[in-house]
């Protein structure tokens, strides 16, 4: 095992107060990559990554010596390489010309910068976030996938190359291989964090996230990124958004949950279990018996949006696209325009038709397995995205949480849904849950 998370709240504690010197950080951080990237590869390579890190935090240091440091002073992030830094190229896993992938820096990554932020560097993502893997191995055990399609961002924060790294979602991109590495992943509500200077995927579905090892580390990246963000979040009042109480999980029963494999069926009742002998109070509510349908609608949709971002390239490129991201190009081809629009419709729907069953249920948020089963052995596939898909089709915030471990000892994670744009409440309950799975995160659940 090459696991090492580190928390980002105590990492900036001791940072801020000088309490740890950011160079001599920086020194040992790096120090300790070179041990373990040969075998994780995480990172896209950088010839003078040292250089550049040490030159930046004696800028950064200089900037704020007699000033009050920023609230993300030093820290180091992962980028997926989807995203534009300035500095960097951007190829997105993929053999065509890094210099027409590459665009100008969002928004994002400059406020990120702004708030303290050092960038590690480019994390691997599977070929234009798709499903192509990349060469990133599991750090509890390299002989397994970390999942995708943010490999690289879900394994530099499992092995403690970073606290933050950023990751994207268009079908089960963070929350799965958070899951399968047993870091906490947190997808958004759709548009709450703005999808700009970044490779668009689908539009109409990519989900912008954040991979770190404990939920108070996600609380604090989000209050200081979003502007809309509720009073008591920012201030940590969580007792008056979640009326300090738990929250009533809903188990989605029916077609969606018959997608798991035997040990995920066996591992997600024993966290059921014991959740309810936590106080929790679950209940069975059928739903999803249309996902056939829904996941099918989904990949029509992010079909038929990748082949139009990819057009022009794949006119001049096809032959150097991955036989797996060609299909789905030419797929999205032949998609008619009245079923893309129809295909669209269907995210609004599922939506509303969610909510709708959690206020007439009566519960507070929605609970499911991140995955259908533990990482998969080998680098051939990152796994299914099956159990992400219907709540990121709704464009629902989610946030995975690790609870327990497999029989052959790899981390096992929960999906926790909210609803649409109440993610400070979420995260807020999310606190809670993390705590209580506290005593299970590295237990072995099943019996070998």
């Amino acid at each position: 095992m090459l696991v090492d998370s580190e928390s980002l709240v105590n990492t900036l504690e001791k940072l801020i107060a000088g309490q740890r010197d950011l160079s001599a950080y920086l020194t040992n951080k790096l120090t300790k990559i070179a041990a373990k990237e040969e075998k994780i590869q995480a990172l896209l390579e950088e010839a003078d990554r040292k250089k550049r890190l040490l030159q930046q935090a004696d800028e950064l240091a200089a900037a704020y010596k007699n000033e009050e440091k920023p609230s993300l002073y030093g820290a180091l992030l992962g980028v997926k390489d989807i995203f534009h830094v300035d500095g960097f190229l951007t190829r997105a896993g993929s053999n065509l010309p890094a210099s027409i992938l590459t665009g100008p820096e969002g928004k994002l990554i400059t406020n990120l910068k702004e708030l303290g932020l050092l960038i590690l560097g480019k994390t691997v993502t599977t070929e234009f976030a798709y499903f192509h893997p990349g060469p990133t191995r599991n750090p509890h055990n390299t002989d397994h996938t970390p999942g995708g399609s943010s490999s690289g961002s879900a394994a530099a924060v499992a092995a403690g190359y970073c606290p933050l790294a950023l990751g994207t979602q268009t079908i089960g991109s963070i929350i799965r291989p958070a899951a399968f590495c047993g870091v906490v992943g947190f997808k958004p509500s759709y548009e709450r964090i703005p999808a700009e200077g970044l490779l668009l995927f689908s539009p109409s579905v990519d989900q912008v996230g954040f991979f770190t090892s404990a939920v108070e580390d996600i609380n604090l990246v989000f209050s200081a990124l979003v502007d809309d963000c509720q009073e008591e979040f920012k201030a940590k009042n969580y007792k008056e958004l979640t009326e300090n109480k738990k929250p009533v999980l809903g188990v989605p029963r029916g077609p969606y949950l018959e997608q798991l494999s035997p040990a995920g069926q066996v591992i997600f009742k024993k966290q059921i279990k014991y959740l309810s002998h936590r106080g929790y109070k679950i209940k069975e509510i059928k739903t999803l018996s249309d996902i056939k349908n829904i996941n099918q609608s989904h990949q029509r949709l992010i079909a038929r949006e990748f082949a139009k971002i990819q057009e022009e390239w794949y006119k001049e490129y096809k032959d150097i696209y991955r036989q797996q991201t060609r299909e789905l190009i030419e797929l999205g081809q032949e998609i008619d325009y009245k079923i893309y629009q129809q295909d669209k419709a269907v995210r609004l729907s599922l939506r509303s038709r969610l909510q709708q069953k959690m206020k007439d249920s009566e519960i507070d948020l929605w609970l499911a397995p991140s995955a259908p089963g533990p990482a998969p052995q080998g680098l051939a596939s990152t796994g299914d995205p099956a159990l992400n898909l219907p709540w990121t089709n709704a464009g629902l915030p989610v946030i995975n949480l690790p609870a327990g471990k497999f029989a052959n000892q790899l981390p096992a994670g929960l999906q926790i849904i909210g609803e649409f744009r109440s993610d400070e409440k979420l995260l807020s309950w999310a606190l809670k849950l993390e705590e209580d799975l506290e005593q299970i995160k590295n237990t072995i659940l099943p019996k070998p």
